[in-house]
């Protein structure tokens, strides 16, 4: 499904990702985990299309997209969910659910079945709503859309760790659910999403360090 060749990608002189290769294939739930600065959100952002490689190529069912915009990216099923949740805060719960229902869908059940702590917060605007409520209605969007890779960006920042590990079953059992998709995390502390994915691709300054499957993975690689 996905494959990124040595990818670089820069910030002016500076060099964040040092020719990073790796692959996703569908139904896979992998890991990208590292330090804060290793990487992590650099290559979630190039894969995306939020951010150009300087070097390198990603390739999408083996199609060239180095360079493609991110709405050509998104309308082939490439999604992201930033680390700061990507909701839009003006907007209510509902109407953050809507946008993304489409055309012609006003069916917000599957959403709101998923996480029920929502349905009573649907007035509400995404502004006023808690870290993991914003973190809630963000996955609950991406339920409604109609992506094959969703990539989440430090799902478990500021989240209790019950609760981040809720959704990350969610987005397991969802993965399961449609062996066509595939789910990519990146985090920086691995320990709680372990469980819940098949494959850890370690980066550590910019470098792909170690790739491991969740028993075998070693925190002194990060």
């Amino acid at each position: 499904m996905l494959t990124v060749e040595g990818v670089r990608v820069r910030y002016g002189p500076l060099e964040a990702l040092h020719g990073v290769s790796l692959t996703v294939a569908a139904g896979d739930v992998v890991a990208v985990v590292g330090r804060n600065g290793a990487g992590k959100s650099t290559l979630v952002r190039a894969v995306a299309g939020y951010l150009r490689p300087s070097g390198g190529r990603v390739l999408w069912d083996g199609v060239d997209v180095t360079r493609a915009p991110i709405g050509q990216r998104a309308a082939a099923g490439v999604m992201l969910i930033p680390d700061e949740g990507g909701v839009f805060r003006s907007l209510t719960v509902r109407e953050n659910l809507e946008v993304f229902a489409g055309a012609g869908r006003s069916d917000l059940d599957e959403a709101l079945d998923t996480f029920p702590d929502l349905r009573a917060l649907l007035r509400r605007r995404a502004v006023l709503l808690s870290g993991g409520e914003q973190q809630m209605l963000a996955l609950a969007r991406a339920l409604l859309a109609p992506w094959r890779l969703l990539m989440v960006d430090e799902l478990s920042q500021g989240l209790a760790p019950y609760l981040a590990a809720r959704l990350y079953a969610v987005l397991a059992e969802l993965a399961a659910a449609h062996p066509d998709r595939a789910v990519v995390l990146a985090e920086p502390h691995p320990r709680a999403a372990l469980r819940f994915v098949g494959r850890v691709h370690v980066l550590r300054r910019g470098e792909l360090a170690a790739t491991a499957s969740p028993s075998d993975f070693d925190a002194a690689t990060l």
